[in-house]
């Protein structure tokens, strides 16, 4: 399979339309874990992913505290670096060892963001980043300006090829860019959650920033299989049961505007997770869906949504959808 690609931003990574999200791969036992996952179905889901064309895999230091990058570390020692896939990953959220399922502080301190980048390289077994991204906004009062100061030396050094943020709103990308150029931003964006299209996606397409939005299929919400009996069979450590959107009244109207998906994507002859994934491409500005699998069989159910061209017509009807439904807010139609 052939998937088409787009430049992230000015950063010069051509990417592919679709991303392989490794935060299941973190494994069970933390905050915001997925519940228990085989390591061996991790890899196997990477592999697959690349072998269907998928030429990026994106991670964080707390996807299972340290696990997730380096489950990403194994599979990367299987490919000659000319070879490897590009590797996105985070750095921002502090956790507690002798307390794994404490949440996570949101800090960025340059020293800090040092030694989390010296962490993942180590974990990861390469010599640089590919895009290193700041994973939240610092909540311990540290200025932004400081932050992405050190991510400028790191790239001065040679340990970090692009620099991003994740999370950010449109006054933080502005004091970003005041000092130099933010390759890409990585926010929620779903059918369900379409709050950034109204200020930060343009931002980004008018300062020539790259897009790679999460959960664009809602994490699972917007899949074929997911039913609400499905959230009560959902690990005990499963971050979603937490989530309102996994529960009434929020539930009925994220499931109904699933529904309202599969004609369209039985026109496309595919599933309601492609079509998710690709109406988020369709919006001007955004490069890439990140786009997580715990087994190959998982990421069958998306990939073709890198090429999937959605035509007016499918958009009117989504949009059309969101408002019956209902569910979430923000711009409906690209």
């Amino acid at each position: 399979m052939t998937l088409p690609t787009r430049t992230l931003g000015t950063s010069g990574l051509e990417i592919t339309t679709v991303g392989f999200g490794a935060w299941a791969a973190g494994g069970g036992g933390w905050a915001f874990s997925w519940g228990p996952q085989d390591d061996e179905a991790s890899l196997a889901a990477m592999r697959h992913a690349i072998e269907l064309g998928v030429n990026w895999i994106d991670t964080a230091a707390v996807y299972g505290l340290g696990h997730s990058e380096e489950v990403v570390g194994r599979l990367l020692r299987d490919f000659p670096e000319g070879d490897r896939p590009f590797v996105f990953t985070k750095c921002g959220l502090a956790w507690d060892p002798a307390d794994r399922m404490a949440i996570a502080r949101q800090v960025l301190r340059p020293e800090s963001i040092r030694a989390e980048c010296e962490a993942s390289l180590r974990r990861l077994g390469v010599d640089r980043i590919d895009l290193y991204q700041f994973h939240w906004p610092d909540d311990e009062g540290t200025p932004v300006e400081d932050s992405w100061a050190m991510m400028l030396r790191l790239i001065e050094e040679g340990k970090v090829r692009s620099s991003g943020v994740s999370n950010f709103d449109v006054e933080l990308l502005d004091r970003c860019e005041a000092l130099s150029h933010v390759d890409s931003l990585q926010p929620p964006f779903s059918l369900i959650h379409r709050e950034v299209a109204a200020e930060e996606i343009p931002w980004c397409n008018t300062h020539s920033t790259g897009v790679i939005c999460y959960s664009p299929m809602q994490a699972g919400l917007l899949t074929d299989g997911f039913t609400a009996e499905r959230v009560e069979n959902l690990a005990p450590d499963d971050w979603r049961r937490r989530s309102a959107d996994f529960h009434p009244p929020l539930l009925g109207r994220n499931l109904a505007l699933r529904d309202a998906l599969r004609p369209i994507a039985g026109r496309h002859g595919t599933t309601t997770a492609a079509v998710a994934a690709a109406w988020t491409l369709a919006w001007p500005g955004v490069s890439g869906a990140i786009v997580g699998a715990r087994s190959a069989t998982q990421v069958d159910g998306w990939v073709a949504a890198g090429g999937l061209g959605l035509t007016h017509e499918d958009l009117d009807e989504m949009a059309a959808a969101i408002a019956e439904s209902g569910a979430g807010s923000g711009p409906a139609h690209p």
